[in-house]
């Protein structure tokens, strides 16, 4: 007999470091004479899609177009450092830190274009689709190209460089109270399982994913973070398992260290909630390991609804849920 439940599990994750560790990201960015900019950062892309967030912000930033952005990431051989790709910070301590570096450059550009277009203060300057204009005037406008060609000419290079540290602070031991790890990200998934009474074996069916990300600079890329979450918290939550005796793992391949396939993944539905972090960059927080947390104990707490069994050993394979059943059933005989 196989039966559906439904489970909900909430969480909060902070995406940065904490209790004193610092939590520092630097970035360098050059506008160049052809109206393009390169932007310098240590932040490692493993897949999350840092690389295409940090390149909308310079760009959006600098107000030039999003294909004249080139990124160099991960170099250390010319890369300021960024910290490690981890605690889901990247979007926000790295974010800051090419916003603000970007900011500068732009700066130095604005002050050269003030000159150039006879204008008393930067304040009345704007830059759109690769064009310095004049607010109360867009028609007096000149190119990014044309001025840092300028610039250029007259030995002035147009450099940012900025660092950014996140405002965390220690928990107070007497009150426990504090603000490690900031921000913080916030989640919400529901689970929809059906369980075979008969073989203990775990479906999921569909899985509602609800992620406060602060703004999303990307909306693709935090649906697919998400996705990639879910998909991770189904194999935590049923399958994965390291077995180890004496030090040694005993299941090295994915022979016997079962992830789920394709075939084994749920309609997933993100629901992305913004907010808006006024620390973040463009009001942005983070998407990482907040986008499996929640579906593990989800997933839990539908085989609960389900069957009626608590599952409290990972992963909840077949054969502990059989033994459950049947110690519930002799329970209640």
């Amino acid at each position: 007999m196989k039966k559906r439940g439904i489970g909900m599990a909430s969480i909060f994750y902070g995406t940065g470091y904490g209790n004193g560790f610092p939590d520092v990201s630097s970035a360098v960015v050059e506008i160049h004479d052809d109206g393009s900019a390169t932007v310098l950062t240590g932040a490692a892309d493993c897949g999350q899609g840092s690389n295409t967030v940090l390149v909308q912000i310079a760009a959006e930033e600098l107000g030039i177009p999003i294909e004249k952005i080139t990124l160099i990431s991960a170099d250390t051989d010319c890369t300021p450092d960024a910290g490690t790709t981890a605690a889901t910070r990247q979007t926000y301590t790295s974010g800051n830190a090419v916003k603000l570096a970007a900011a500068k450059a732009k700066k130095i550009l604005l002050d050269f274009a003030a000159g150039v277009l006879a204008v008393n203060t930067t304040d009345g300057l704007d830059i759109k689709d690769g064009y310095v204009y004049v607010k109360t005037f867009p028609q007096k406008r000149i190119s990014v190209a044309e001025l840092a060609s300028h610039a250029r000419f007259k030995g002035n290079r147009l450099i940012g460089e900025a660092s950014f540290t996140t405002h965390s602070t220690m928990v107070d031991p007497e009150t426990g109270q504090g603000a490690p790890y900031y921000p913080y990200a916030f989640a919400t998934q529901i689970a929809e399982v059906e369980v075979d009474t008969e073989t203990g074996k775990v479906d999921v069916i569909r899985v509602v994913a609800a992620h406060d990300v602060g703004r999303a600079i990307n909306k693709i890329a935090v649906e697919g973070q998400i996705q990639g979450g879910v998909a991770q918290g189904v194999g935590w939550a049923l399958t994965e398992e390291v077995e180890l005796k004496n030090g040694q793992i005993q299941n090295p391949s994915f022979t016997e260290y079962l992830i789920p396939t394709a075939l084994d993944i749920p309609e997933v539905t993100p629901v992305i909630v913004e907010t808006y972090e006024e620390t973040g960059p463009y009001g942005a927080k983070g998407v990482g390991e907040p986008a499996m947390l929640p579906t593990m104990p989800a997933i839990l707490n539908a085989i609960y609804n389900a069957v009626g069994v608590r599952i409290t050993e990972l992963p909840a394979t077949p054969e502990k849920i059989l033994k459950a059943l049947k110690e519930k059933e002799q329970k209640n005989a």
